[in-house]
Order: C-alpha cells, then structure tokens, then sequence
C-alpha cells in the first residue's frame, strides 16, 4: 500500500506564492517520475509540472517561470513552488507518483489534493 499526501495548499492574494508538497510513504522501492496536476470546478485534469528520478522538468506553458517543481528523493518528497500567482491558478492540485515496490511491479500512485484559492 503506498500514500501520497499533498500539504500546503491554501488561499492567498494574487501576486503571492505558495509552496506544495507530497510526501509518498508505503512500500516504495523506488519513485521514477512524478508529477503536479490541477483541476479546476468544471474543467479537466491538467498537467502542471512534471520531474523524473533524475531531475529533469517539464512544465505547462501557462505556469513557466512562476512555478517550479523539486523532488527530495531521498525523503520521496515531491514540491511544488509556485510564485505570482494568478486567479487562475485556482483549483486543487494532486501530485501523482509512478512507484516501483519492492516485488518490482510498478504503477501509478495519486494523492488526494489540496485545494489552491487565490483572490483578487
């Protein structure tokens, strides 16, 4: 059984930061790429940011170069620094994790979101 738990989500004013983490626990052997998406009331999921084993990123192009997205393997930790933040940013955000256990099998792991309200 494996968890991923975001944290820090919240309300702030537009123009402000705010900054996401996911804590993964459970039997993990490994966590190879991980992920931020959000959704938002009435629209799909989308992909925020993405960050493989080996740091490489990748990012929606509405969030480059206000968000930035860091893992701490060691702690299989994920986060996400997201900074001047737009009204439109607002929805909840869900990390998920493409775990490898112990027996080797791998799949894919998703929190439960924190929701990210910015007002005007």
């Amino acid at each position: 059984q494996v968890h991923l738990v975001e944290s820090g989500g919240g309300l702030v004013q537009a123009g402000g930061s705010l900054r996401l983490a996911c804590a993964a626990s459970g039997r993990i052997f490994s966590i190879d790429a991980m992920g931020w998406y959000r959704q938002a009331p009435g629209k799909q999921r989308e992909l925020v940011a993405s960050i493989t084993k080996g740091g490489s990123t990748n990012y929606a192009d509405s969030v480059k170069g206000r968000f930035t997205i860091s893992r701490d393997n060691a702690k299989n930790t994920l986060y996400l620094q997201m900074d001047s933040l737009k009204i439109e940013d607002s929805a909840v955000y869900y990390c998920n994790g493409l775990i490898i256990d112990p027996n080797e099998r791998s799949f894919i792991s998703w929190g439960r979101g924190t929701q990210v309200t910015v007002s005007s």
